[in-house]
């Protein structure tokens, strides 16, 4: 998204990937409205809703046997009042494919960045891995886009705030049928939690556990485990043998954590690699965008006319730093105050009281959808002149 929106201001952009594609499954695969308003802005939304899609306009989840709306995306501001589930592999590749109608986004596939190249006590690149062997790319900005294990801020020796989490999830994928319920649900009974994610053809599925408590649920088996799935979500239990076996399941280490400095001179960090994020809420995507936008609105000026300073980094840091601090904040409520009480619960689940006043007044039912899709100051694009596209 930052190579596209710096490209698209006639910056020079180099975007590496280490893989040969896109394709990687069980990622997180949710666009929020704050990320479809940027698209709008962009002129590239309709173009991406003809990519297959599925629309969720409510969240809701079944607690204890009591069945609660927590979302209603109907009320957010801008165009679309729903997050969109699409796999993630399609939305890089749309963009990527309207980055490169613009002459200066250059995207280097099977390209690894491994180190940083320094100079005067600046960074002024990167070491890169690829077929042919190891070579220096130089930049007048490194951006780390590079996630929560990132090479470049480790490289870096950037000191990461741990925050942690007292959850892992295990991620599978499981057929859908007809007359399937047709919506993301949420299903928490004692010891367990499952999500069930609509991707139109199938279900995508979510069932957390304690951290660090994959091994033990191994050590029962397949069989038990599958048993555990059909009694939390009776109508799944005839489909539950398309688990073969544990590669089926992918284990997700949940981490929270931010960077206490997100830059140094030459080098900003974004996303992930600055802020780890809960899958609390599905935003981790779009507060990377977000990071995205902002670093492109405060940087495309200096990086035509030169080298962006270091205050210039630190803005966006500044900039994106409140609604990342929010946006853990409340992932780790729910996660120490919820979450974690469901997965130790031995008797009967008690519905919390944000879920009492949710059942009770559906007008509050904006609010999460507003958090979940819009966030914290959202970004949006900074009007600017923008040069003609390559045919």
């Amino acid at each position: 998204m930052l190579g596209y929106l710096l490209a698209r201001a006639g910056v020079d952009v180099v975007i590496l990937e280490k893989h040969a594609d896109f394709f990687r499954d069980f990622r997180g695969d949710t666009i929020h409205p704050s990320t479809l308003e940027v698209m709008d802005e962009l002129g590239l939304l309709d173009g991406l809703l003809k990519i297959p899609h599925s629309e969720i306009r409510t969240l809701s989840g079944n607690f204890g046997g009591t069945t609660v709306t927590i979302g209603d995306f109907s009320h957010v501001p801008g165009r679309c009042k729903f997050v969109a589930f699409m796999p993630q592999w399609d939305f890089l590749n749309y963009l990527a494919a309207e980055g490169k109608r613009f002459p200066g986004f250059t995207l280097r596939m099977e390209t690894e960045a491994v180190d940083l190249l320094r100079e005067n006590g600046a960074v002024r690149g990167v070491v890169a891995r690829t077929h042919d062997g190891q070579e220096t790319i130089r930049a007048k900005l490194v951006v780390a886009a590079d996630g929560r294990h990132s090479t470049l801020r480790e490289k870096a020796g950037l000191r990461v705030v741990e925050i942690g989490a007292p959850i892992d999830a295990l991620w599978m994928r499981l057929s859908k049928k007809a007359g399937d319920p047709s919506q993301s649900f949420g299903t928490a009974v004692p010891g367990g939690i499952f999500v069930t994610i609509d991707r139109l053809t199938y279900y995508q599925c979510a069932f957390v556990i304690r951290k660090g408590g994959y091994a033990e649920l191994q050590a029962g088996g397949l069989a038990a485990f599958r048993q555990k799935i059909a009694a939390m979500v009776p109508h799944l239990a005839d489909r539950v043998d398309e688990l073969r076996g544990w590669d089926d399941v992918r284990l997700l280490e949940v981490r929270v954590d931010r960077l206490e400095r997100w830059s140094m001179p030459g080098l900003l960090c974004i996303g992930d690699a600055a802020h780890a994020m809960s899958p609390v809420g599905g935003v981790g995507i779009n507060l990377a965008v977000q990071d995205a936008v902002a670093a492109a609105n405060r940087l495309t000026a200096s990086l035509a006319s030169g080298t962006p300073k270091p205050s210039d980094l630190e803005a966006v840091q500044r900039r994106r730093e409140f609604p990342t601090k929010v946006t853990q904040g409340i992932q780790v409520f729910i996660q120490d105050r919820f979450l974690n009480r469901v997965l130790q619960a031995r008797g009967p689940i008690s519905l919390p009281w944000p879920l009492r006043a949710l059942a009770l007044v559906p007008a509050l039912r904006r609010i999460p959808a507003r958090i979940i899709g819009v966030g914290v100051r959202p970004e949006h694009v900074a009007k600017q002149a923008v040069p003609p596209l390559q045919v």
